[in-house]
């Protein structure tokens, strides 16, 4: 985890909270046995961020995407017109994802770590940008 991330008051309850219901997810997901794909976004995000190795860099997409959209993968901002999880703009930039990027999680956060990924060279570089500037 970058040392430049330090995480106070409100969006280190946010974290907390929102590792706790990840966590929560998993351990039923185990006592039922659907441990395979989910819809829950943030489980989804944590297993992308693993296959392309940034499990580290959670905290950071997290704080980014919890400011961006509240994980809502319908979010949309009146002003501007992004859409989605990670606000893409135009939204239909997604559909480089896939067909479903409208209403599939999934779609949407492999864009969104695309984009990341190639524009920030990660989570936390996209972060530490958003902190500086108000957007990414």
């Amino acid at each position: 985890m970058s040392s430049s991330l330090l995480m106070r008051g409100p969006a280190r309850r946010a974290l907390a909270l929102s590792l706790a219901a990840v966590a929560v997810a998993g351990v039923a997901g185990a006592a039922t046995g659907c441990t395979g794909a989910s819809s829950n976004p943030r489980v989804i995000a944590q297993r992308m961020l693993a296959q392309r190795g940034w499990s580290s860099q959670w905290a950071c997409l997290e704080a980014l995407w919890t400011r961006e959209s509240g994980w809502n993968v319908h979010a949309r901002n009146a002003s501007s017109g992004a859409y989605g999880i990670p606000q893409a703009l135009p939204a239909s930039k997604m559909a480089a994802s896939g067909p479903d990027w409208v209403n599939n999680p999934a779609t949407q956060i492999a864009w969104g770590l695309g984009y990341i990924g190639a524009r920030y060279g990660g989570p936390c570089g996209a972060w530490n940008h958003s902190q500086a500037t108000g957007w990414y």
